[in-house]
């Protein structure tokens, strides 16, 4: 073996060991990761199934509770009203509350009625688990988890569900509802695979590598790895960048609503502060005063604490999340007509799950914007809220018989600010592919949000 033989081998064996080692190493790692990665995304997939469950009960709860709270122990006619909500309150394809006593008797179950007013204390899955048992031992414990096996209605087959039971302690009932979670089993087997075929990528790219790149490798992979590096820090110096103005935008549109709002609102408040203090001092001589002053900055606190939570509503109303558009807009109409004492007459359709979630959210947003522009700037007295839906195609129409506006003028003015709502309104509904219209005359006012034909799922894409 002559001496380039020997600096040859001597250069190679080290980067074969070296490489080797990094190649078991990198596999260990890789599949440590890995699996590490496959459990978190099923505990993320999992969480999020039970703040569903969560969300769902707080629905239940609260729909029951106008007649529990006051009711009696031994009402049975609570009783009987609070089983009629129950059986009637279901979402989605599989989803429903069931009731049982604490002796493990059925007394609501709207997918299952053969079960009602059997005791099935000891009923088991077929892995052994005391299904009933532990429901209402969680329930009693002050609420709870449970997962087990349990037919689903849509299909019949036995599937994983979990389930999170609530006592009413007043009746001795278990009150829970459950969501089966064999999509998520599904979804975590097909990462599972992902990532094998990610490991065993990998495991070839390495073995090319040591075997065709012996002399490069080194210096390339320093150099791949610093090219990478830098790519990797230019797109996330741009993502923190995108962030930040996402952020400064969110933070000025809600620091210039309590400017607007509560800023001034307060300022009030503390004048009249200030003159109540200054009749305080001459208390003998003006003890109505006083009191008007005191009362007038209460009064300006009640109308600052309203004002704060109609921002939290309008930032994400919870009921378009949790029940639907219909719902939400309703309640819109029904706290714009409170706050401004305008008529509103509302008619609208229900979608069940057949609008996207993004959809659902520009029609509110919609909706929003041009209840707060007739407040604003409309005098109107009355306004018509109409959602419908005809051949596939769903409009929003929205009109008052106020004032209205030179929609041409609005446009050429050379302030940026001018007409912003009318633009988001627009913008927003360019991005479904929809269109908004809008009319103004002396008499009033009529806004027209339509989504194109093809918006609405079908029931079989749903499902799939």
């Amino acid at each position: 073996m002559n001496l380039k033989q020997k600096v040859l081998l001597l250069a190679t064996v080290p980067l074969i060991l070296a490489i080797s080692a990094i190649s078991i190493l990198v596999s260990y790692q890789t599949q440590r990761l890995s699996n590490d990665e496959i459990a978190a995304f099923e505990r993320n997939m999992v969480n999020a199934k039970k703040l569903e469950l969560l969300n769902y009960l707080s629905l239940a709860q609260t729909s029951i509770r106008h007649i529990y709270d006051p009711a009696e122990a031994y009402d049975s006619d609570a009783k009987r009203q609070v089983k009629e909500i129950l059986k009637t309150l279901t979402y989605g394809e599989d989803g429903y509350f069931f009731v049982y006593d604490f002796e493990g008797t059925n007394l609501v179950h709207p997918k299952q009625p053969e079960l009602i007013g059997h005791n099935w204390w000891e009923l088991k899955d077929t892995t052994g688990n005391l299904v009933i048992q532990h429901l209402i031992f969680r329930a009693q414990e002050g609420g709870g988890f449970h997962r087990y096996l349990w037919a689903k209605p849509s299909s019949g087959e036995i599937r994983d569900k979990i389930s999170y039971a609530v006592a009413l302690d007043k009746w001795n009932w278990m009150l829970g509802t459950g969501l089966y979670i064999d999509d998520v089993i599904a979804q975590v087997a097909e990462f599972e695979l992902e990532v094998e075929e990610r490991i065993r990528e990998t495991s070839v790219i390495i073995l090319i590598i040591t075997f065709t790149a012996l002399g490069g490798v080194f210096v390339t992979g320093i150099a791949i790895n610093l090219h990478e590096r830098r790519v990797a820090d230019g797109k996330l110096k741009d993502l923190t960048q995108r962030i930040i103005e996402t952020q400064e935008e969110e933070r000025g549109r809600v620091a210039r609503e309590l400017h607007d709002g509560i800023s001034q609102i307060l300022v009030s408040i503390k004048y009249a502060h200030e003159v109540a203090l200054k009749k305080a001092q001459r208390i003998t001589e003006d003890t109505e005063g006083v009191a008007g002053a005191i009362e007038k900055g209460a009064n300006a606190l009640n109308i600052a604490i309203n004002e704060v939570r109609r921002i939290s509503r309008d930032l994400r109303p919870s009921l378009l999340d949790d029940l639907g558009l219909s719902p939400a807009l309703e309640s819109l109409a029904h706290e714009f007509s409170e706050r401004t004492n305008i008529k509103i007459k509302i008619g609208t359709v229900t979608f069940k799950n057949l609008l996207p979630k993004d959809a659902k959210t520009t029609l509110f947003r919609v909706a929003q914007e041009a209840l707060t522009n007739i407040e604003r700037h409309a005098n109107a007295d009355h306004v018509d809220i109409n959602l419908a839906a005809h051949q596939g195609i769903v409009t929003l129409e929205i009109s008052d018989n106020g004032s209205g506006f030179d929609i041409q003028g609005l446009n050429t003015k050379k302030d940026p600010l001018a007409g912003i709502g009318l633009r988001n309104m627009q913008e927003r509904m360019e991005h479904h592919g929809g269109e908004l219209d809008i009319t103004s005359s002396p008499s009033g006012t009529k806004i027209v949000a339509t989504l194109p034909k093809g918006i609405l799922r079908t029931e079989a894409e749903i499902k799939s």
